[in-house]
C-alpha cells in the first residue's frame, strides 16, 4: 500500500504504541506481513472475524473495503486514517491490514497500534528498495517488535526467518506457530499443523494434525482458494482469528465461506472437456515454486502444466534467474513473456528468465514478448486435463511499459481465449 506519506519520527511512540486517535482506541487491528500470501491471509482473517462482529475493515493491495463495500483509497497516512475512522464510525471492531516492508520501514508500526501480527514467509523481493536482505527482514520485524504485552504473533514454523523474528519479538508477546509440509520441515513445535493438503479446481482441504487448536477447529480447514500456499494462509488466518477471540467452529465456517481472492490462483476455466486455466500473482521464485507445484497436483499423472510468466522491470534483477529455474524444473512448457517492464528492455528481462529455465532443465521453452499472444498460445496448446497458469500480474488491470500504463487484464484475456476456443 502507499499510505505512509507523512509518517515521521514525530509520530513514533514507545511500546506499547498508543492509539492514533480516540476513535481508534476500540479497534483491534491485525497486521499481516511477509513476501507472499499477505493479501489472501488478510482476506481469510477478515472472513473469520466477520463471524464474530461486522463490519470488518480490510486494507490490502486490492484496495480498502468495509465488508463488501469499497472505500476511497489514497496514498497518504491521512487517507489511511480517514478510511479507518469511517470504519470505526460504522461500528467496526476489527481491522485487517496488509503491512508491506516499505510501509513498515517508514514507521507504520509506530504510527498505528497493531494488536496481532502474522508472518507468512520470506523470500528475495524488493531488495532494490531496502538495500539488503537484512534490511528487508528488519523492516518486516517492525510489525512484531511493537506489539504490546500479552498480544500475539503468529509465525510460520517451517520458515527459518521466523526464528530470527522470534528472537526480536519482546518476551511478553505470545507466539503461535503454524506449519504445512509444502514449506518444508518445521523448525519448532506447531500449534496448528497441516497433516495433509488436498487440492481440487474448486478449493483446498487441510486435514489438521492433532492439537488443541485443531480440535477447536473441528480437525479440518476448507477454503475456496486453490493451492498449497493457501493451506498455509488458512492455518495462519485460523490461529489469528482464534487469538482474536473467534470460536473455533466460527473460524472454520468463516474461512470456508471466504470467496476466492482475485488473481490468486483464480481459476478461469475448468471441466472435463477443457484444460484448467488459472491466473496467479506469483512473481518470486518461492511463489512460483508453490504455484507450479499446485498446478502439478491439479494436473495429476496424465496432464501437463503450461506456464506463462515474465518478470517486472526496475526491481530486484537478481531474482529473475531463480524465478526461471523454479518454473523450469516444474512445468512441461514455459512461455516467457512481458510482465511490467517499465523502463527496462523486455528482451534483457526475458534472457535472464530463460537462463534460469535452462538450469531447471525440464520445461520446453518458448519466448513471446506479446503477453496477449503468449496467453493465447498457451490456451491453444492445452488439452483437457492440462493446467495453464498465467502468473505475475494476477488482479492487475494494466501493464506498465515505459512511463505509461496500458489497459491489460490477464483474467479478461484468458477468459476471451477460452471462450473463443470452446464457443459453440
Amino acid at each position: 500500500m502507499g499510505y505512509f506519506g507523512g509518517v515521521t519520527s514525530s509520530t513514533a511512540s514507545a511500546r506499547p504504541v498508543a492509539a492514533a486517535a480516540p476513535w481508534a482506541e476500540p479497534l483491534f487491528t491485525v497486521g499481516v506481513t511477509g513476501t507472499n500470501g499477505k493479501t489472501s491471509t488478510c482476506r481469510l482473517v477478515a472472513a473469520a472475524l466477520r463471524r464474530l462482529s461486522r463490519p470488518v475493515a480490510e486494507i490490502t493491495t486490492l484496495g480498502v473495503r468495509l465488508d463488501d463495500e469499497a472505500l476511497p483509497r489514497g496514498k497518504r497516512f491521512a487517507d489511511f486514517l480517514a478510511a479507518l475512522e469511517t470504519a470505526a464510525a460504522r461500528g467496526s471492531r476489527f481491522a485487517v491490514l496488509e503491512a508491506t516492508s516499505h510501509g513498515l520501514a517508514q514507521g507504520y508500526a509506530r504510527a498505528w497500534r497493531f494488536d496481532l501480527g502474522v508472518f507468512t514467509n520470506l523470500s528475495p523481493d524488493h531488495l532494490s528498495t531496502h538495500g539488503s536482505w537484512e534490511n528487508y527482514l528488519a523492516a518486516k520485524a517492525q510489525l512484531f517488535m511493537h506489539l504490546g504485552p500479552g498480544r500475539t504473533a503468529v509465525l510460520n514454523a517451517a520458515d527459518p526467518h521466523s526464528l530470527y523474528l522470534d528472537q526480536a519479538i519482546p518476551g511478553d508477546v505470545e507466539r503461535r506457530w503454524f506449519s504445512a509440509p509444502s514449506r518444508g520441515e518445521r523448525l519448532c513445535p506447531s500449534d496448528l499443523e497441516a497433516a495433509t493438503v488436498t487440492l481440487s479446481p474448486t478449493g483446498t482441504t487441510v486435514e489438521l494434525a492433532p492439537s488443541p487448536a485443531a480440535t477447536a477447529l473441528g480437525g479440518v480447514l476448507r477454503t475456496q482458494l486453490i493451492g498449497e500456499v493457501f493451506a498455509e494462509n488458512a492455518l495462519a488466518a485460523a490461529l489469528a482469528a482464534l487469538a482474536a477471540g473467534v470460536p473455533g467452529a466460527e473460524v472454520s465456517a468463516g474461512i470456508a465461506a471466504c470467496p476466492p481472492v482475485p488473481g490468486r490462483f483464480e481459476v478461469i476455466a475448468h471441466g472435463a472437456d477443457r484444460p484448467t486455466v488459472a491466473v496467479d500473482y506469483a512473481h518470486t521464485a518461492d511463489a512460483l515454486t508453490h504455484t507450479c507445484r499446485s498446478a502439478r497436483l491439479l494436473a495429476g499423472a496424465g496432464g501437463r502444466v503450461i506456464a506463462v510468466f515474465g518478470a517486472g522491470g526496475g526491481a530486484t534483477p537478481s531474482k529473475r534467474a531463480p524465478m526461471g529455474e523454479a518454473v523450469g524444473r516444474a512445468v512441461d512448457l514455459a512461455i516467457v513473456t512481458n510482465d511490467n517492464p517499465r523502463r527496462e528492455d523486455p528482451r534483457r528481462i526475458a534472457d535472464a528468465l530463460v537462463e534460469g529455465l535452462r538450469r531447471g532443465a525440464k520445461a520446453r521453452v518458448l519466448v513471446d514478448l506479446d503477453r496477449r499472444s503468449a496467453i493465447a498460445a498457451a490456451i491453444a496448446e492445452a488439452n483437457p486435463g492440462d493446467v495453464v497458469i498465467i502468473t505475475g500480474k494476477g488482479h492487475e488491470e494494466g501493464q506498465r511499459i515505459g512511463d505509461r500504463t496500458h489497459p491489460f487484464s490477464d483474467r479478461e484475456v484468458a477468459q476471451a481465449c477460452v471462450d473463443r476456443r470452446y464457443s459453440g
